[in-house]
């Protein structure tokens, strides 16, 4: 089971903040600042004492006042506002989605039309209350309203490819646009990436689902195999998910289709290129995280187009040649990293490498020590991207063995190997063009990293000779 599942998870128990969310209510009066948000109810403490009369114009000023006391109803039960998403305005967007997002404009070119991914759309309730909160997301968290439109169309088309009508596609609209409104409860710094989240923010993050569940349980206008779905979008086959470490079939089909879309969805917003590529290693090296049947009816739009004429051979001694490059200046970087402090002693000993201070004063980080910082922040950032493909070094040997004979699998590893040892290049030649300095190679640090920068810059020639050599071992071999 996860360590982030919760297995004593109570679903009939209403999360807390429900009703009295700061951060929601945080962003209802934000809304206000630039919105006409308006009451169309009064607005009770749960004690019955009125706090906003009904036709009253909802604004920052009010915030004290709303988060006081515990209110009787979630206060989008009382709100209209201006140009309020309706089935409409989703259309809308959906089309611009088809015609400028190349995730959705490949799905479109699969189905033949957006017409199959629009019906569905059209017979979908949408309560005032969840109508206001979708206003919200679109205008206080557009990136987050731009991936539920997106999850919901991947999900519609896994769902059109599995056989399912438009009928029982109905629903599923609706659990992926909802999937993540339990997101406008939690503070947006949590989705920021510079953000480090702590362990007990890891753990309300994760309640996110069961607070999207209660949501539309309140509303009474979904059925259960949508606040299910939504519940399960982040659980996965193998049990590694949450926010219950279900496994396989104690997910529900639409949960399924969900938590596919989910992963989808996030590759293509995460990575301007060749997320496809990424995202079609990344699901054959996990194949138990992700429902296989549905994975099959994916990978096809995720395919690069490759040359014919390609050969198993060539492309796997290439692959091999890449990973053994890029695995030995990752290693060889780690290497230098840990002989670091006895080269900075030594280099501090000398006098003319000390640059002069007052007494007492604190040392400013020297030029080597500020690129070695930079560099290992890059270098993180290049690993983890490979890992999250499953392309690591680290892993090739696993995945040559997954995609021994699959033409298209090698292909696909092959540009991601090109690209991470483009990257790797840049890393090596943007430290240089910051720090020309090095180059001096002053003390024993600027040696050591002058030397693997420039170990790096020559990856290209290493790589242009290494298919071949390591062709001829393989057919020795």
């Amino acid at each position: 089971m996860s360590t982030s599942a919760l297995p004593d998870l109570d679903l009939d128990a209403v999360p807390e903040d429900l009703r009295d969310s700061v951060h929601f209510l945080r962003a209802v009066t934000q809304l206000a600042e630039k919105d006409n948000v308006i009451t169309h109810s009064p607005i009770y403490t749960d004690r019955g004492i009125k706090l906003v009369e009904s036709g009253a114009r909802i604004d920052s000023r009010l915030y004290d006042r709303l988060v006081q006391a515990p209110l009787r109803e979630a206060i989008d039960h009382h709100l209209m506002v201006d140009n309020m998403v309706c089935i409409q305005s989703i259309e809308a967007e959906v089309m611009v989605q088809c015609e400028t997002q190349g995730l959705v404009k490949r799905l479109v070119e699969a189905l033949g039309g957006a017409g199959r991914l629009l019906a569905p759309l059209r017979f979908m309730p949408l309560p005032m209350p969840i109508a206001f909160k979708l206003t919200l997301m679109r205008e206080q968290r557009p990136e987050l309203y731009a991936h539920s439109l997106q999850m919901m169309l991947v999900a519609l088309y896994l769902a059109i490819e599995a056989g399912w009508s438009e009928r029982d596609c109905v629903p599923l609209a609706a659990a992926g646009l909802l999937h993540d409104i339990g997101m406008l409860y939690m503070p947006p710094a949590w989705t920021d990436p510079a953000h480090k989240l702590t362990l007990e923010e890891r753990k309300q993050l994760v309640a996110h689902t069961v607070t999207a569940m209660w949501v539309l349980r309140e509303q009474q206008a979904y059925p259960p195999a949508v606040q299910m779905a939504v519940l399960e979008h982040h659980e996965c086959m193998d049990g590694s998910g949450y926010p219950r470490g279900l496994q396989r079939e104690q997910i529900s089909p639409m949960g399924q289709m969900l938590i596919l879309a989910e992963v989808v969805s996030a590759f293509y917003e995460k990575y301007a290129d060749l997320a496809g590529p990424r995202l079609s290693l990344m699901l054959r090296m996990n194949h138990r995280r992700y429902p296989p049947d549905l994975v099959e009816k994916i990978l096809p739009l995720l395919a690069v187009d490759v040359d014919a004429s390609l050969e198993i051979g060539p492309l796997t001694a290439e692959v091999q040649a890449m990973g053994t490059l890029l695995g030995h200046n990752f290693a060889s970087w780690q290497q230098l990293r840990a002989q670091m402090p006895a080269a900075a002693a030594s280099a501090a000993a000398v006098p003319a490498l000390a640059p002069a201070r007052a007494p007492g004063a604190k040392a400013a980080p020297r030029p080597v020590e500020r690129a070695m910082v930079w560099l290992d922040g890059r270098l993180k950032a290049l690993e983890k991207e490979l890992a999250q493909a499953g392309s690591h070094p680290k892993q090739l040997a696993d995945l040559l063995g997954y995609l021994h004979g699959d033409v298209q699998g090698m292909a696909e590893l092959a540009l991601l190997h090109r690209e991470a040892v483009w990257q790797l290049e840049a890393i090596a030649h943007g430290c240089l063009r910051r720090w020309p300095q090095l180059l001096e190679r002053a003390g024993p640090m600027e040696q050591a990293v002058a030397g693997w920068c420039q170990a790096c810059s020559t990856a290209s020639d290493a790589r242009a000779d290494a298919p071949a050599a390591a062709s001829a071992a393989v057919q020795d071999a």
